[in-house]
This record gives structure tokens, sequence and C-alpha cells, in this order.
């Protein structure tokens, strides 16, 4: 009966939002009879709390339950909320946009074979190449020069494989591919709004672009690993990074509980105007004391940092500060790449935005070119 009482109790303090996550293992609960705040944490797999009733007592808390509940009713949300994006099927006749389409044959041509139909109302075939039209080499040799490009190969060794693979392609179209098929994808992906966490973090990596030293500042949700915005600065201590903040509202509508950084000038200068509050209850928590070790690392945002460089050695730096290798890598962080510590999930399906299909990058593009059809 009284455990009954705790866990009513930590229902009611999560559906409240009475307490802030700062990461993972580690979080921070509004008592509900003082000003106070506990620290829940994570310690090889058990939940421990500051508050009395654990201390002394070595029970599950209404702390710690507030926190189960909490992590549940996120994964509710997100599953409830989830955006399934599918490959595109056939099912109108492009001419009188009947259903009565039916499967009729393979057209042959120079890039491959695609499937014709024809619609019995009208009796006309037709076929559908979305997002590849008019385009020399098939729809598998340009997702597969993207998918290795992105994974870090260069461009002539994609050019390479594609020719292994029958695709005599120069890697200058190659790169022609990536830019075309990148921007497509962005303005499509831009419109989504994911479901990211309520703690952020913040970063800088430095890059050579022609040569001169620039930075990427970039921001993520600790939850997801949902890389929110990034942008390209001429230098570290100067920059202002309230940019930064500002288009990671804008892309997920919304603002984090926590934001960690570093003690970087330009983040707290960045803080003091994109989230901080007269009213407590509504400012967003400045998180700068960064350690090497434990609760406050900044080993999430050191990782992806660490992607970004090992792809930006092969290229030996970036030709042009809105290089597709940035914009289009964010991209593949958030949608293609699986990461094992989300149990090999994307980031983005971590957000409730699953994409189905056997090729998504195929997938991705055909619903990108069908938006943009529409529009």
């Amino acid at each position: 009966m009284i455990e009954n009482i705790r866990e009513q109790k930590g229902k009611e303090i999560a559906l409240k939002s009475d307490l802030i996550r700062v990461s993972d293992n580690f979080y921070h609960v509004k008592s509900q009879t003082t000003k106070r705040e506990y620290n829940v944490i994570k310690t090889d797999g058990i939940w421990k709390c500051t508050c009395p009733d654990y201390t002394f007592r070595r029970i599950c808390c209404k702390h710690i339950h507030a926190i189960e509940f909490s992590i549940k009713i996120r994964e509710e949300v997100r599953e409830r909320n989830k955006l399934v994006i599918q490959p595109i099927t056939i099912s109108d006749c492009i001419f009188c946009h009947s259903h009565n389409v039916k499967k009729f044959g393979i057209r042959h041509n120079k890039s491959g074979d695609i499937q014709r139909f024809i619609c019995f109302d009208c009796h006309r075939t037709f076929s559908v190449n979305l997002g590849f039209e008019k385009m020399k080499h098939d729809q598998k040799a340009v997702t597969s020069a993207m998918q290795l490009y992105f994974t870090g190969e260069s461009l002539r060794n994609v050019q390479k494989f594609l020719r292994l693979q029958g695709s005599d392609v120069s890697h200058v179209t190659i790169y022609k591919w990536i830019g075309k098929y990148t921007k497509l994808m962005q303005q499509y992906l831009d419109k989504i709004v994911p479901q990211v966490g309520d703690t952020w973090r913040a970063d800088e990596v430095w890059v050579k672009v022609k040569g001169d030293l620039k930075y990427v500042f970039a921001l993520m949700d600790d939850e997801t690993r949902f890389w929110i915005a990034q942008e390209v600065a001429d230098t570290k201590e100067q920059h202002d990074a309230s940019s930064l903040f500002r288009k990671g509202k804008e892309v997920t509508q919304t603002k984090p509980k926590v934001i960690i950084t570093d003690g970087l000038r330009s983040y707290a200068e960045a803080y003091q105007k994109e989230f901080w509050e007269i009213d407590r209850t509504k400012r967003t928590l400045h998180i700068k004391h960064i350690r090497l070790q434990g609760d406050m690392n900044n080993n999430k945002m050191e990782r992806m940092n660490g992607e970004f460089r090992d792809r930006e050695k092969v290229v030996r730096g970036i030709k042009k500060k809105d290089s597709v290798l940035i914009g289009g890598y964010q991209m593949y962080h958030n949608y293609l790449r699986p990461h094992m510590a989300l149990d090999g999930k994307t980031p983005s399906e971590k957000c409730g935005i699953e994409i189905q299909g056997d090729n998504k990058w195929l997938t991705i593009i055909q619903n990108a070119k069908n938006q943009y059809e529409k529009t």
C-alpha cells in the first residue's frame, strides 16, 4: 500500500514535469514539500536518490518512480506521434489519375531497368522514375555513391567502386550527384520537427576551410543524439553563438530545460540572449562546468565531433564554408547512420521519425521529390 502511494506521488511529479534531466543517468527532482531538489543518479544500472527516504530506508522513493514514469511517458508520446516515411508506390495513372493501374513489364534502357505500368481506364502505358528523371545512371548507383561518400570514402574511391558495378562515371559527376540530392533531401527533412529531449549539448570542433582554420559549432540533443543545428565560424572566442541556439529553437519548435556547454564565453553570452528569463521556473539551466569524468562530461558531443573529424580528414580539408560535407553529414548522422549507443537505431528514430524501406536514401529522395512536385 505504501509503495503504491510512492508510485502515485512519483507519477504526479512526472506529470507536473517537476524534474530536470541532466543526462541519461542524472536527474534533478523537486521536493513536493520543500524548496529543495534531490539528485537521482543511476550507477551500475540502479537508480539512487539523495532524499532521506532512500538514504535511510534504502527503498525506491517517489523521486525514482518519477524518473521511471517520465522515461515511460516520453517513449509513449514519441510512439503516439511517430512519423513514418514510406517508400513511394505507384497507385495513380500519371495521365488520368485513375487507380486502375497494374504493372506492365520492364522498360530497358542504358541506365537500367524501370518498371512500366498500364492504366486500364485510359489504356496508356507509363513508367515513373521519381527523383531520378533524365539521369544517365540508375538510382542504385546514385544512392550507393552517397552512402559510400558519407561513410568515409573519397570521391575517387567511390568512382572505382561504381566502375566495378558497371557504372562508368567521373568523380566530378559523383560530387554533383551528392550536391543535388543532399540539397533536395535537406529541403524535405528541414520541414520535419524532431521530438527531441529537454537537455541539449553544444560544442565546437576546428576544421580547415581552404587551408584557413575555422570552427564548426554544433548543437545536439543529449537523449536522442540528434544533431539539431550547426554553423561555421571564423573565430572561436569572438563568435556569437546565439544564432546557433536560435536555430535550434526554430528546428525543434521548443527550448531545452538544460543546456550543457564548456566554459567558452560565446556560449555564456548566447545563453543570456536566447535562454535566460527572469522567471526561474521558465529559465533554462546552463551547465558549463564540464569535467573529463563523471556526469558532467561532454563525451557524447566529443564522439559526434570525432565522427565529423574522421570524415573531414579523408577530404583533407573543406573547400568552402557551405560545403555539402557539413550539412550532408549532419543529415547522414541524424537519419541514416545507426548508433550502437541507441541500440542500433538512428537519432531520427529515437525522435519518432521512422524511415522505411531497404534503401533509406531512396525513400527520402522519392518523398522529397514527390513533395517538391506537389508544391
